[in-house]
């Protein structure tokens, strides 16, 4: 019996349920997959961005309760300490920590005009304005990581916390054919090929679509 349940809201559609997968894979838990019916209202409301505040992903543990992403990832640092969400290095330690906060709560365009779809494959797809600004400072922050910590993930030869929440705008940039630079275009891919990352996506080509208006044809 599982340790722990992790209870998401789909794994095609939802970007935060896969952060908080993606951390809870990283830490080594053992732990269960809930998955709510695209049916239920609270789901509905996360994934079409009409809700301000989420309560999924939740991760139960023992008699521990914790929601939202970020919050998850903190926990599961001070419980599982050798998973190395952070790196070691106080600098870059601080540097990775500073790039998630600015994923969990920025780029807000881009999620707007970018949802996450998995299954979802749009070529020359026409990005507002509004969003390009949010692009390129994405495009920037990879840049410098892989310039600064030589790669192929963000802080260097293993994932971290920063490309766990990275790794939705990567699998967006593929769903939308976002040209980007070289660095982006091989960070993009290294996540794409993450065993974790596969392991998830195979899961989301198999769930049902059961929300119409996040699978539109564009």
């Amino acid at each position: 019996m599982p340790a722990a349940t992790l209870t998401i809201s789909s794994r095609n559609y939802s970007s935060w349920s896969l952060r908080g997968w993606l951390v809870c894979r990283m830490a080594g838990l053992d732990f269960e997959t809930e998955l709510l019916s695209g049916n239920d209202a609270s789901t509905r409301a996360e994934l079409l961005h009409l809700s301000p505040s989420f309560l999924v992903p939740r991760l139960c543990h023992g008699d521990i309760i914790v929601w939202d992403t970020l919050a998850i990832a903190q926990y599961l640092n001070e419980t599982y300490p050798d998973a190395g969400f952070l790196p070691r290095d106080p600098v870059a330690r601080a540097h990775c920590r500073s790039i998630s906060g600015e994923m969990h709560g920025g780029f807000i365009n881009l999620r707007s005009a970018l949802p996450m779809n998995i299954k979802g494959r749009h070529t020359n797809f026409k990005i507002f304005n509004g969003a390009r600004g949010d692009i390129d400072r994405v495009v920037t922050i990879v840049d410098e990581c892989l310039s600064r910590y030589d790669g192929p993930f963000l802080f260097g030869d293993r994932p971290s916390l920063a490309d766990a929440m990275f790794a939705p705008v990567c699998s967006r940039f593929v769903t939308y054919d976002v040209p980007v630079s070289r660095k982006m275009a091989s960070y993009r891919d290294t996540i794409i090929a993450w065993p974790f990352m596969q392991e998830w996506t195979e899961e989301a080509l198999r769930e049902p679509d059961e929300i119409e208006e996040l699978d539109m044809e564009f």
